[in-house]
């Protein structure tokens, strides 16, 4: 199993190369317009997004878009597990510590339960709503710590696969949005 996930994160990893920025401009745009238009996201006020690493589905001009109509909150690394802290502009970031990846530096969010959404990002998704991560396990235990959210991922059409290895830690999404 770890070796046919270690496998498929090299495909996917080889595929991203091959993608022009055009066309993840063009793919990333369509993807923020289905979020946008689903009642979920119309309805919640609490979204758990990401800051974008520089092969993921774009999510910067989604957070800077929503932050004053809805709390938009990102993840804070914080040893092997993540925190969450609202996103109040681009003022409030910080290099993070780990992977540089920009982090909000306020106070960590107490009650979790209240995120409605988390928009996760992934390596690789099949149409069984199965996710493929990075291998660090960080949105799996976010996840288990809010279970009631709506599990909301974004990918590019190359990260669609027919099936993604999956072990009983893995945690499936609610939608997979792609820009078909």
């Amino acid at each position: 199993m770890i070796e046919q996930k270690k496998e498929l994160r090299k495909n996917v990893r080889e595929l991203k190369k091959l993608l022009s920025t055009a066309e993840r401009n063009r793919q990333s745009k369509i993807i923020h317009r289905k979020l946008e238009e689903t009642a979920l996201f119309k309805s919640a006020r609490s979204i758990l997004l990401y800051w974008s690493l520089p092969d993921e589905v774009p999510t910067e001009s989604l957070v800077n878009k929503w932050f004053k109509d809805k709390k938009i909150y990102l993840p804070v690394i914080d040893g092997d597990d993540l925190k969450i802290v609202q996103y109040t502009g681009e003022s409030s970031l910080v290099a993070g510590d780990k992977y540089g990846i920009p982090e909000p530096d306020g106070p960590v969010l107490e009650d979790e339960q209240s995120i409605e959404i988390v928009i996760v990002p992934g390596v690789a998704f099949d149409t069984n709503n199965n996710r493929l991560g990075r291998g660090a396990g960080y949105y799996d235990r976010i996840l288990k710590r809010i279970p009631f959210a709506n599990k909301i991922a974004f990918a590019f059409d190359f990260q669609m696969v027919d099936t993604v290895p999956v072990e009983e830690h893995d945690i499936k999404m609610d939608i997979i949005i792609n820009p078909h």
